[in-house]
């Protein structure tokens, strides 16, 4: 799965830094991240590092987007070559 921000951000600015795809930005009224570039982190930590600092734990699997960890390394290949 990717991931996906909540009504419940703050717009701390804490995030976007964190994601080495890239696939946090500014959204309209909250911060988003690209499905197609969110790859949970795989292939850089071992854990998503937006959901690391996020200080108001708004970042959340997304349902809409589904995907398992081999496909999320396969993007992440993808991605880094």
């Amino acid at each position: 799965m990717a991931l996906i921000i909540s009504d419940d951000c703050i717009n701390c600015d804490v995030c976007e830094p964190e994601c080495p795809n890239g696939a946090i930005s500014q959204g309209e009224d909250i911060y988003v991240i690209n499905p197609s570039l969110c790859t949970e982190c795989i292939g850089h930590h071992d854990k998503p590092q937006c959901m690391e600092v996020c200080p108001v734990d708004c970042i959340d699997k997304d349902p809409d987007v589904v995907e398992d960890k081999d496909s999320l390394y396969k993007k992440y290949l993808k991605l880094t070559s």
